[in-house]
């Protein structure tokens, strides 16, 4: 009897200790943060061992700060001034007004990617400014990495950096129009070299990609930004995802459906309190993080962040 009580508290707690985990699992995801997080289109890194950091959309670049990735801070924008060839390149490009930075860093330096442009305009181009430390904060502009003009095939805006399996570079970029393209980078001059190929079209909208390597599933992930931003509470963005053997494609959905021919996996639509997520980066193959306009704050947009995790097909989720 008494072997049979043990049995059944051993039962029960096992019990309890699984319901609870389960539940952890499912709310753990997202980090809970304090302090100042708005932003749109954030890009994530980790100065080594120490300090988070935050590059978004805003005048010169706005930058955000973490010691622990909980406690938020305002940090010193990146450009205090706008480098000459801006208003030669762009000319309708509006002062400060710098979109979608991405920062990676490769070979004892960052490297941060950034657009200017004018809202629905195809004239457009991608820049570059690097530093040997974010926490000195001694950027130097590159001057200019890519350009489109309206007889372009492409709109050069929300470049994203990464490597392939092997350490070779490429950019994905592109927004609207013929939808998301990718180039090889030159390692020497971190800029395109080569042709530019087509990865990713949709009707109704499609920008601000993202593309990582999982060497645990060998696939090729590109996440995308689909529908309209930037209209608040309004906003119809979606971030969804592909995958391909190859940094070129095709991009094949969990239908699949290639995403050149508009497929595309939606994995964030949104929910109750957040509206029209998207603008995301992800930082190595378990973070994610992407803006979504606050309800509660009609509207007001704010970086939110993930662990993003991988179910046993080898497809990202987060909750």
């Amino acid at each position: 009897m008494l072997k049979s009580k043990a049995k059944y508290f051993v039962t029960l707690v096992l019990s309890a200790v699984l319901a609870f985990s389960t539940i952890f699992s499912a709310y753990a995801s997202t980090w809970a943060m304090t302090g100042d997080t708005y932003a749109h289109d954030p890009s994530y890194i980790q100065e080594g061992s120490g300090t988070r950091w935050v590059f978004s959309t805003g005048q010169g670049i706005q930058v955000h700060w973490s010691a622990d990735g909980k406690a938020w801070n305002l940090g010193i924008q990146v450009f205090a001034s706008e480098p000459a060839w801006w208003a030669q390149q762009v000319p309708n490009h509006a002062k400060l007004d710098v979109w979608a930075p991405d920062i990676f860093y490769y070979n004892g330096k960052y490297y941060l990617y950034y657009s200017i442009s004018s809202f629905g305009s195809q004239n457009s181009a991608i820049g570059l400014v690097t530093a040997t430390s974010i926490t000195k904060g001694d950027w130097v502009d590159q001057g200019m990495v890519l350009k489109s003009t309206t007889s372009s095939s492409y709109n050069a805006i929300d470049p994203n950096l990464f490597a392939d399996k092997n350490g070779n570079l490429y950019m994905s970029f592109g927004s609207w129009w013929n939808g998301i393209y990718v180039t090889a980078i030159d390692k020497s001059t971190m800029k395109p070299t080569g042709n530019s190929y087509r990865i990713a079209t949709k009707s109704g909208g499609i920008e601000g990609s993202s593309v990582v390597y999982n060497s645990s599933t060998g696939y090729y992930y590109l996440f995308v930004s689909i529908g309209t931003c930037c209209q608040g509470v309004n906003s119809t963005y979606k971030i969804a995802v592909g995958r391909s053997t190859s940094v070129t494609g095709p991009y094949l959905d969990k239908s699949g459906v290639d995403m050149k021919n508009g497929g595309g996996t939606v994995m964030d639509s949104g929910n109750g309190a957040w509206k029209g997520p998207g603008g995301q980066d992800i930082a190595g193959t378990n973070i994610i993080i992407r803006h979504a306009y606050s309800v509660a704050e009609n509207g007001a947009a704010h970086m939110l962040i993930s662990d993003l995790q991988w179910d046993s097909s080898g497809w990202p989720y987060y909750s």
